[in-house]
């Protein structure tokens, strides 16, 4: 995946969850702050403020911040998974060849 689109999704996809997290702020069936802080997290990769902000609510919620870490862990290994998909070489037909059975 080309640097520019990449980076042009992860700010869409994290300012989508500070929206979705402000609105549910207000609307009692989205958990807003969850959203904000998912939000957060996809951001700190690209803003400096975000981190800092991060950094912030680590330092005064210890708890929330192990629980944080832990998502972003998954987080990282499903978008490199997603972002890496296309980068595998196909098989070849000949090493296809050689585990296949003929047919009977």
């Amino acid at each position: 995946m080309k640097p520019v689109i990449k980076r042009v999704l992860i700010l869409i996809a994290g300012w989508l969850f500070i929206l979705v997290g402000i609105a549910g702020l207000f609307l009692p069936i989205l958990q807003g702050i969850l959203f904000i802080v998912i939000g957060l997290l996809i951001l700190s990769s690209e803003y400096v403020w975000a981190h800092r902000l991060l950094q912030k609510l680590r330092t005064r919620f210890p708890k929330i911040a192990h629980v944080s870490e832990e998502a972003a862990r998954k987080a990282q290994h499903w978008v490199q998974r997603i972002t890496h998909h296309g980068d595998h070489p196909e098989p070849s037909p000949e090493s296809e060849q050689g585990n296949s059975k003929p047919p009977e």
